[in-house]
């Protein structure tokens, strides 16, 4: 790929909102088309499968939310992200196979490497250049988690041993791929978080 795919993971809280946007600034600032994007999400069909997947209020089995976890994430790599990365831009997006992994797998207790293999399918087998990870403790993400909201999120609302297992499978995934990820404490200061983000994005730029 001539394109540069960069994706960010954590858990709801953990900062990645901000994070992008001075990412995607400091790229912009160095003449570089940066094309921003989410999962679940970013397209037509997309949104549309995140309001069934993080707003509906009733009950979806598991395997059916990986499933349609999965068939979001294959479209949009096929509508949006590879498209970019052929035409040498930079992708940033918010959340990718390892959400999966992570929510779908270690959160919902189904097998990870099934949910991995799916999205592997799905995707064609397109793994980023780099993941950051915005590490924050569950305690941490919950009180961030607490604020005022009119929308409902069907994953905000499971409870703190949920959160638990998506923050650690967040970390193992880290440990066994050390040269993909790069882990930040999602704890200190915007800025100091902004910066090693900035020393790794450089040398990826080298």
């Amino acid at each position: 790929m001539p394109g540069l795919f960069i994706t960010f993971e954590g858990g709801d809280g953990s900062g990645k909102t901000t994070q992008i946007k001075l990412l995607t600034s400091w790229l912009e600032a160095k003449n570089k088309i940066v094309v921003v994007t989410r999962e679940p999400g970013g397209t037509d069909l997309g949104n549309e499968v995140r309001h069934l997947v993080m707003h509906r209020k009733g009950f979806i089995a598991p395997r059916a939310e990986a499933l349609l976890y999965a068939a979001d994430r294959s479209h949009h790599v096929q509508t949006i992200v590879r498209p970019a990365l052929d035409r040498g831009e930079i992708v940033v997006q918010d959340r990718y196979f390892d959400s999966s992994i992570a929510y779908q797998g270690a959160g919902r207790v189904l097998d990870t490497d099934e949910i991995r293999d799916l999205s592997a399918w799905a995707t064609e087998d397109l793994v980023p250049h780099l993941t950051i990870l915005l590490d924050v403790s569950a305690e941490v993400a919950k009180l961030r988690r607490s604020r005022p909201t009119t929308d409902f999120d069907r994953l905000e609302a499971e409870d703190e041993n949920f959160h638990n297992r998506v923050r650690e499978s967040y970390l193992a995934l880290a440990k066994r791929d050390p040269g993909r990820w790069l882990v930040v404490d999602g704890e200190i200061t915007v800025e100091k978080i902004h910066a090693q983000i900035l020393a790794k994005v450089a040398l990826l730029l080298e």
